[in-house]
């Protein structure tokens, strides 16, 4: 099971940890890595399962070391508010999986 998106970077700690993290978490690979910034990256990502149910993702992905986190969101929304291991909030929506392919629960 792997959700999508088609780019990430992260301000993090610890580059190497996050980047094994989110390439677990999307099925990706480093391929590039630029000079350190010297200005803070702020982000906002959403990911989308896309061969499984929403409840599924996030149990793999908390396996995979994510957190949940309330932020206030409430409860029977449609979004899984999550952390990564250095505490940088994501979100994971509904499942992009064809019909009968997924159920959300």
């Amino acid at each position: 099971m792997t959700s999508r998106f088609t780019e990430l970077v992260v301000d993090c700690h610890d580059p190497e940890r996050l980047a094994a993290f989110w390439c677990a978490v999307l099925d990706f690979e480093v391929i590039d890595r630029s000079e350190d910034k010297t200005v803070k990256n702020r982000l906002h990502l959403d990911v989308s399962p896309v061969d499984g149910s929403t409840d599924d993702e996030v149990a793999r992905l908390l396996g995979l070391g994510a957190a949940t986190v309330d932020v206030g969101q409430g409860p029977g929304r449609s979004w899984v508010v999550m952390a990564d291991p250095e505490g940088n909030e994501f979100d994971v929506l509904r499942t992009l999986a064809p019909p009968g392919r997924a159920v959300d629960r």
